[in-house]
């Protein structure tokens, strides 16, 4: 933060005394992420300035990471000639995800800014599903027959390199343009000049398909410790790649996506870019319908109104009994659901995880029940409630730790997002199932041996 204040200081100082040719060269020596985020502190008039200053391609950079409200007055305002001129830096990727955030009329004007190559590239990654492979690739990249020689691949790396999105490895084709191989930069460089590519490659190439879920492919990545990962289409034929910095944005979006969901205010886009009625529509249906779940919560107190009225103190553990197993609930609901989406835990384990879970709310729920047991008997001198409350906290902290992990697993199941099996949910189910066990454990001991 100390790095982008400096920034956005030292920008001030060159726009107040006019020094334009000084900021320019400032200018080209900040990173296009901290030039981003500084451009927060300038008015519109002043940063469309500083594209104007700026080299096309770090302008494109520094577009793209701009929040998406930022992007459509700048883009207004920059004008045609300059913002094709942009457009033409930019990745097909980086532009196919600006340009599909806009409405459909608006996706057509900016198109035709673009080259016809560039335009026709953008536009067939539109028509991909946004959440897949083909939503998220760039299709600049360096691909060379297996019939070359290394000789003529170096030249083509020449040739190309400059445009590609990146050339840690160099993707092997045949013919048809499948993808049959890989070849590192370094065994490029260091091969025999007259050598076959097919001699030297490697034909074992992990891919992924151009439908593949983006999360399934941030998952690839990460478990091979990939740079970039080729996308092909159903009969192998190669489309383009998926390099690491797509896959950080996915993992950033999904994390942000799931979280979300366990809160209920689940929703594509920014949620804290809507308005505050958006959001508070988003939450009521959710808080709503959690209401008539705390109701029953109620009625099963109400049900047991006369061992309550028996035993007063009962009311004084209440808030500990509907709060701590809740808590359990939705602590187990966030470890399994993490699981899922880093796929460390499958569907076909969930007995497996739900007794995991369910010998841990044992340790917890003795701790706890043992802990709030004597609590009850020195401040009532009874043995028997500190029994009651012990053992009714144990007892639904051990069924919040099943809930908690099985819940999730049979959504994921059933192929729904099991980020929705919210925290919410798990704890007003909580809150009905642990007063249940509460006064059915002190209506069988309390009212037979206590009074």
């Amino acid at each position: 933060m100390a790095a982008v204040y400096e920034v956005q200081e030292t920008i001030s100082g060159f726009l107040a005394g006019d020094a334009l040719e000084q900021l320019a060269g400032y200018l080209a020596d900040v990173h296009y992420a901290d030039l981003a985020e500084a451009l927060v502190a300038f008015d519109l008039d002043q940063q469309l300035t500083i594209f104007r200053i700026i080299d096309n391609a770090k302008a494109a950079q520094v577009l793209f990471e701009l929040e998406r409200e930022q992007i459509a007055p700048l883009i207004k305002g920059l004008g045609k000639q300059h913002l094709a001129q942009i457009f033409r830096e930019m990745s097909t990727d980086d532009a196919a995800d600006l340009i599909g955030d806009l409405p459909d009329d608006k996706q057509e004007h900016y198109l035709s800014l673009m080259s016809r190559s560039d335009a026709e590239d953008v536009q067939e990654l539109l028509e991909y599903g946004e959440d897949t492979a083909g939503g998220i690739m760039a299709t600049e990249f360096v691909a060379i027959n297996k019939e070359i020689t290394i000789e003529e691949a170096i030249e083509v790396l020449r040739r190309t390199a400059r445009q590609a999105e990146t050339v840690y490895y160099v993707y092997v084709v045949n013919d048809q343009e499948q993808l049959v191989g890989v070849i590192s930069l370094r065994e490029l460089i260091t091969a025999p000049p007259g050598t076959r590519i097919r001699e030297v490659m490697r034909t074992t190439v992990i891919s992924v398909n151009v439908h593949t879920d983006q999360e399934e492919v941030a998952r690839v990545v990460q478990k091979y410790n990939f740079l970039v990962i080729p996308v092909v289409d159903d009969i192998g034929v190669l489309l383009g790649i998926v390099t690491v910095d797509d896959v950080l944005d996915v993992i950033e979006a999904e994390a942000t996506e799931d979280f979300l969901s366990l809160a209920n205010v689940h929703r594509e886009g920014q949620y804290l870019e809507m308005n505050d009625i958006q959001r508070a529509v988003l939450r009521l249906p959710w808080l709503i319908a959690l209401l008539f779940g705390a109701l029953l919560a109620g009625s099963v107190i109400q049900f047991f109104e006369g061992t309550l009225e028996s035993v007063v103190a009962l009311a004084f553990f209440l808030p500990v009994m509907a709060g701590g197993p809740g808590n359990v609930a939705t602590q187990t609901l966030a470890v399994v659901v993490r699981g899922l989406a880093t796929g460390e835990v499958a569907s076909h384990q969930a007995v497996m995880v739900m007794l995991r879970e369910m010998r841990v709310g044992l340790i917890v729920g003795v701790v706890c029940g043992s802990v709030l047991a004597l609590i009850a008997f020195v401040w009532q001198g009874s043995a028997t409630l500190g029994v009651v409350v012990g053992l009714s906290l144990a007892c639904s902290m051990i069924l919040a730790t099943a809930l908690g992990s099985l819940c999730p697993l049979i959504i994921n199941r059933i192929g729904i997002d099991p980020a929705l099996a919210s925290g919410p949910f798990i704890t007003t189910l909580m809150d009905v199932t642990s007063m249940l066990i509460y006064f059915s454990v002190a209506s069988v001991l309390l009212l037979n041996y206590l009074r």
